[in-house]
């Protein structure tokens, strides 16, 4: 490709340096990349865990003697590829922090998930970086896979539930479709925080975790297979159920499968959710601090007994919530 500058690791031009992050609790990489017209640092967490995700902070810097008048933005996206590089396997695109002071300065973020079905495998990601009509810059940054195993469960449910969980009505697909739209939504210029995530509630009993293998077991004696998406907290109803960052209430209606649900929107593709409420103390457009009180918990829709379903979803896929707990987007870190 005659207009494309690629750069590797191994010629030098890309220096990693790799560092133990103690507050994160996961290894972070750094590299950076010099030129004449052009500077980057980058800050990534360099493992591949199955159900958790991967982000990039990058900084742009244009040095001042090739300052324009007025500056071109530089657009850039990150795609993940296993090492064979036929298809990339989930892709992004970088939206500013709002944080870059000087205009010749740009300070990019973007997440991508990873399925918890994610196989041992050799991996990277591939950063493009294009200025208008100018030689795409093409970035590897290697990437270490680390295993991780999901519980399995069975829940047997009764005619009620199984009603819910079986129900094809028009009213359910068109509540599906509508949260799906949503959760398909990548605003950017919806930064509304990036600071680490705080708990939605005090509780610490687990009663289902992230990645649940799960089998439904019907009252009809019929069964089908699912993934648990979030984690359930074993809480009485009527507990305190807060945000887990700051962000806007996208969504804050009834459910036939979630009963009394809550979506809020807090970076360009990342929403939290909230589930099986008893009662909601937000409405769609609302925005909220991280810790603020947004609803009660309880058994609404499809749920056994008193419980809070928390899920994240980035770019739709599900996250484990835990990883959004620790600094994911660097806040604070140098380059």
């Amino acid at each position: 490709m005659k207009n494309v500058k690629k750069f590797f690791l191994a010629l030098l031009l890309l220096q990693i340096t790799s560092l133990y992050a103690q507050e994160i609790k996961q290894n972070v990489s750094q590299a950076k990349y010099q030129e004449e017209d052009c500077n980057i640092n980058i800050i990534y967490n360099d493992s591949l865990v199955p159900g958790d995700a991967i982000f990039v902070r990058m900084m742009i810097q244009t040095p001042k003697t090739h300052k324009k008048d007025k500056p071109v933005e530089k657009q850039a996206k990150m795609q993940l590829f296993r090492k064979s590089r036929t298809k990339a396997l989930e892709s992004g695109v970088f939206y500013s922090t709002g944080k870059s002071k000087k205009a010749t300065n740009q300070e990019l973020l973007c997440g991508i998930p990873l399925s918890s079905f994610l196989e041992k495998d050799d991996y990277y990601l591939l950063i493009t970086v294009t200025e208008g009509n100018e030689p795409a810059k093409e970035i590897t940054l290697p990437l270490y896979f680390q295993a991780r195993k999901f519980n399995s469960e069975t829940i047997p449910l009764d005619s009620t539930n199984t009603a819910i969980k079986t129900d094809n009505s028009s009213a359910r697909a068109a509540q599906i479709e509508k949260l799906n739209a949503i959760l398909a939504t990548i605003n950017s210029d919806a930064v509304n925080s990036l600071k680490p995530m705080v708990s939605p509630t005090t509780s610490t009993r687990y009663t289902s975790w992230f990645g649940d293998r799960r089998v439904y077991a019907y009252s009809n004696g019929k069964s089908s297979t699912s993934l648990h998406y979030g984690n359930d907290y074993g809480v009485p109803e009527g507990s305190e159920v807060k945000s887990c960052a700051e962000g806007k209430v996208v969504l804050a209606e009834w459910r036939n499968s979630t009963g009394w649900s809550i979506v809020i929107e807090h970076l360009p593709g990342l929403y939290s959710l909230y589930y099986h409420l008893s009662e909601m103390l937000v409405k769609e457009g609302d925005t909220v601090k991280a810790g603020q009180l947004i609803a009660k918990s309880g058994k609404t829709g499809l749920a056994t007994g008193p419980h809070l379903h928390w899920e994240m979803r980035l770019n739709m896929e599900a996250v484990r919530p835990e990883f959004f707990m620790t600094n994911f987007t660097f806040e604070g870190m140098d380059y």
